[in-house]
């Protein structure tokens, strides 16, 4: 009988824990981005042209979502995007470094984290702005530069 007892208690333990653990898993300025994404866009390039785009995005926070890597592939007929990006906060405060491998930059990053939205300024061998904005299993992702290259880029994504 003891054994019955000590082993119920024991499972019911472990399902109490385990709800308790989510939640830190679940805090941080980077909480919101996890997994993998999918989806389309447009880029339009320097000299003004524009091509629709085809993207897959990977987000991994880590460090309980006070860090984030982002990989972020993108191509057209023409083009192609490789954005690479690792982050981490301090409170809403969001620094870090970024590459573009297709079009050769890379650079720093700083910015703001909130809820479920990043607001981040790109300076390096380009400069620009980037913004992701995720709603449950959709998200709208919005690169600005005055680099070379491209101008800006568009997307819309989905949670695979």
């Amino acid at each position: 009988m003891t054994v019955v007892k000590s082993l119920k208690t024991l499972a019911l333990a472990s399902m109490l824990v385990v709800p308790l653990a989510s939640p830190t898993l679940a805090e941080g300025a980077f909480a919101g981005f996890n997994g993998a994404w999918r989806g389309s866009g447009n880029i339009t390039l320097s000299g003004g042209q524009k091509e629709k785009l085809t993207c897959k995005a990977y987000y991994n926070p880590k460090s309980g979502g006070a860090e984030l890597g982002i990989a972020l592939t993108c191509s057209s007929q023409a083009n192609k995007i490789e954005l690479r990006a690792n982050l981490s906060s301090s409170g809403d405060n969001v620094s870090g470094s970024w590459e573009e491998r297709a079009f050769n930059s890379s650079g720093s990053v700083t910015g703001k984290a909130s809820g479920s939205k990043l607001n981040l300024s790109i300076s390096g061998t380009l400069k620009g702005t980037m913004s992701i904005s995720a709603g449950g299993s959709s998200q709208s992702v919005t690169i600005r530069t005055d680099g070379t290259g491209f101008k800006s880029v568009s997307l819309t994504l989905s949670k695979t």
